[in-house]
């Protein structure tokens, strides 16, 4: 299970730039970052480290823990969408939730303005394909998508055997078309596709790369 940040990691992660997310550490403060999905090393020289939605959310000293692959977002410590599932914690209403996920969706629109080669926040970036289930999941929960709890229905976002693709899954056919809309306007490429054994209906999204 994740740990939360050393003091020392704390502090560099309080220092970052509170516009680009800029981190500033020895190498082994930052290598330790990436590893718990709290920043990312820039693909071009200077090969600068910047906060990842996650780790902006540790700056901002907001609840949630690190999402573990496939299952959905805790309730404390670093902030994770919420991929969906009947294992899904059913949370009581919480109005700072919704600022939470609106403010993480802004914080990954400036990290593909940061990393995409052209600016552009149109189309995933890097971090984005490097994971597919929380991306897709905050796609779609920042755009008001229900998450599947134990005793409502919702959207369930999945990893695949493919390297560039999630499936989504969804209660009716209105809500899936809703999902496919929604991905798409977030830069997804969305299919919709027929599960051969079950007859079930879902999507499968890969992030658009031009």
């Amino acid at each position: 299970m994740s740990r939360e940040p050393t003091a020392a990691q704390r502090r560099v992660i309080d220092a970052a730039d509170p516009v680009t997310g800029r981190l500033r550490g020895t190498e082994a403060q930052l290598t330790a970052l990436v590893r718990r999905g709290l920043a990312f090393r820039h693909p071009r020289p200077p090969h600068d480290h910047f906060l990842t939605p996650e780790g902006r959310r540790v700056q901002e000293g907001s609840p949630g823990t690190p999402e573990q692959p496939g299952q959905p977002a805790p309730s404390a410590g670093v902030f994770a969408a919420r991929v969906g599932g009947a294992e899904e914690a059913v949370l009581p209403s919480d109005p700072g939730r919704l600022r939470e996920v609106r403010g993480a969706w802004q914080g990954l629109l400036e990290l593909r303005r940061m990393t995409n080669p052209d600016g552009s926040v149109d189309r995933p970036c890097a971090w984005e394909r490097g994971h597919l289930v929380r991306a897709a999941a905050l796609a779609l929960e920042a755009a008001g998508h229900p998450p599947e709890t134990a005793s409502a229905p919702g959207y369930r976002v999945r990893a695949t055997p493919q390297p560039d693709a999630v499936a989504v899954y969804a209660p009716d056919a209105t809500t899936l078309s809703a999902c496919a809309d929604t991905l798409e306007r977030a830069g997804w490429q969305p299919g919709e596709y027929t599960e051969p054994r079950t007859r079930t209906r879902y999507l499968l999204a890969s992030p658009r790369r031009a």
